[in-house]
């Protein structure tokens, strides 16, 4: 057996800064040198971000991308860092002729191995995803080449991230080639839950592959996506041996014990078991082993909660989005109520206090607990506040225009979204919407009212998630920002009952059935697809099956407009879930 010192950068990087993502490449690798590391792993696409969508089927972004590779394996020589071995991900070209149905360009999504100033061999993804967020088929074209490169005696293959979740290609090869080690960059994002699956699956084909397993994972937030690292080193048997922590930079550095190869190099295709053909490449970068060392403590990070996870990830999502488009704080309509006052919370968190700005606009129905609910969140959290009554504004448009009914009561929304659109403008303010999955699936939000903004954090939490994402925040009063160990929500907040306080005496469930029944009813048809028949045959009440369903249809046309949100369930409204707006099919009644 032969010693390897590996570390595995769980960065962070901005899509489309080539050259910033760069600079970070040089850092982590000095870190990881300065610790003693024989092998740096990246994650994937990480010189240019991830995912890049139609910016891959630009011919200029894919010269910067294969320019930048060269550069940086130069740059790392230049710098002292040339002989520590990177695996990176980037995006290359295939070098095809074009056709019909081929992406532009026959782009790759691709790694490289640099070392002693060179790109010593790239290869690319096998299995491309198309399915849920993924539309890759859109973007690249397949991979089929597996290096294996001996680094002090140890055979290290390169796969790339979905190649773990098919079956066949370049894990099934490993198993046949033979490897002490297999390297795996990602970019998987986050869902609720993912975690506990990823690790059963990197287990599963560290057995399959028959050798350890090192899968680095992308974080940080992407428009509506969060990638919450979790990276993951396991060993031949699929034992968990270090594992890194959820939603932070780090670079996690392991030792392993590893088999010593004496195969020869050259150049060997395979049947990749599913229906295709792998070359396997196999070179040497350094035949002798490394002389013995004292080998560091595994990190294994402690997991949190389902909860907690989510929680993290809405965070993470709200404090990428601001940092990576320039903003310098963010705004929100304060009410009292619970939606507005978790996603102030998240934003506190996110960002600090003292760059969240809050708005209370009270009409003539606002109550006034929830004027009182309002002022104390403030209070405890120390965000930057001011009052805006509407009731005068809105009597100026009822003066000039007859609304009754519903289009009265969403004259108030529209007019509290014209505030904050034009505070967001006046002093660049980036706006928040408050609304919830329930919400939007139902379409119980206002156009260019309360949908008016710029980013919606709680856009893919049900209602119920958002009592049970301000309790865990409740329990948990150990952030810094905080101005005394108070809870950050008033708790009047979370038990009251909901409405949107439009009309005398408003209640959410005027409109809506109870929220947990809403939400069981709504994960079923949105999350699991299940047609009329099959939520009644769940145990969901027909006549409410049938209310919902036309409910969730009719507002597709509101949920295109709706601005981005991080994703945290399986099937967000966005990425996920993509149904015609004109549309006549509706579901069979029973």
């Amino acid at each position: 057996m032969a010693q390897l010192r590996i570390a595995l950068a769980q960065t962070n990087p901005v899509v489309g800064d080539i050259t910033g993502n760069a600079d970070a490449l040089v850092r982590w690798t000095r870190e990881a040198a300065d610790r003693g590391s024989h092998l740096v792993l990246f994650t994937e696409m990480f010189l240019t971000g991830y995912p890049v969508e139609d910016l891959v089927l630009r011919t200029s972004f894919l010269n910067a991308s294969i320019e930048a590779l060269e550069d940086v394996a130069v740059r790392l020589a230049d710098e002292g860092l040339g002989d520590l071995p990177v695996v990176v991900g980037y995006v290359d070209r295939a070098g095809l002729a074009p056709r019909v149905g081929q992406p532009k360009g026959a782009p790759l999504d691709a790694a490289a191995l640099l070392h002693q100033g060179r790109v010593v061999t790239r290869t690319a993804k096998h299995h491309l995803p198309n399915y849920g967020v993924f539309d890759e088929y859109r973007y690249f074209v397949r991979g089929d080449r597996l290096p294996i490169f001996r680094l002090h005696g140890v055979d290290v293959a390169i796969a790339v991230c979905e190649d773990l979740w098919q079956d066949g290609g370049p894990v099934a090869v490993v198993g046949r080639a033979g490897a002490g080690l297999l390297v795996v960059p990602n970019a998987s994002p986050y869902e609720k839950e993912k975690d506990d699956v990823r690790l059963e699956l990197v287990a599963r084909r560290a057995r399959e592959a028959g050798c350890a397993l090192a899968y680095a994972n992308q974080v940080g937030g992407q428009d509506e996506l969060v990638f919450d690292g979790d990276s993951i080193v396991v060993d031949a048997s699929g034992e968990l041996v270090a594992r890194a922590e959820q939603f932070k930079e780090e670079l996690l550095v392991v030792d392993l014990d590893l088999p010593v190869s004496d195969a020869e190099p050259g150049v060997f295709p395979f049947d990749a078991g599913d229906g295709t053909t792998i070359t396997v490449e196999r070179l040497v970068l350094s035949d002798e082993p490394v002389a013995p060392y004292a080998k560091q403590e595994p990190e294994v990070a402690p997991r949190l909660d389902d909860t907690g996870e989510v929680y993290e990830a809405l965070v993470l999502a709200v404090r990428d989005y601001v940092a990576k488009n320039g903003f310098r704080s963010v705004i929100l309509g304060l009410s009292g109520g619970i939606d507005s006052a978790l996603t102030a919370t998240i934003a506190s968190d996110a960002i600090g206090p003292e760059r969240v700005h809050v708005v209370m606009m009270p009409s003539r129905y606002s109550s006034d607990h929830s004027l009182g609910d309002a002022d104390e969140l403030v209070r405890r959290q120390g965000v930057n506040s001011q009052v805006v009554p509407i009731a005068d504004i809105v009597t100026a448009f009822e003066k000039e225009i007859d609304l009754s009914g519903l289009a009265a009561e969403n004259l108030q929304a529209r007019v509290r979204g014209m505030i904050l659109m034009g505070l967001s403008n006046q002093h660049g303010h980036l706006v928040l919407t408050t609304g919830n999955k329930s919400e939007l699936a139902t379409g119980y939000s206002t156009l260019y009212g309360d949908s008016a903004g710029g980013f919606a954090p709680i856009k893919d939490v049900p209602k119920t998630m958002v009592w049970a994402l301000s309790r865990w925040r409740n329990e948990h009063t150990d952030s810094s920002f905080l101005l005394s160990a108070e809870r950050p929500i008033p708790e009047n907040s979370i038990t009251k009952e909901p409405s949107a306080e439009l009309r005398p005496d408003q209640r959410d469930t005027d409109s809506l059935p109870p929220y947990e029944v809403l939400d069981r009813l709504l994960d079923d048809y949105v999350e699991k697809d299940m047609g009329s028949a099959e939520l009644i045959a769940a145990g969901h009440d027909p006549e409410l099956v049938a209310r919902i369903i036309r409910l969730v249809d009719l507002a597709e046309y509101k949920r295109r407009q709706y601005p981005p949100g991080p994703k945290i369930t399986p099937k967000n409204f966005g990425r996920d879930r993509r149904l015609p707006i004109t549309n006549r099919w509706r579901e069979p009644t029973a």
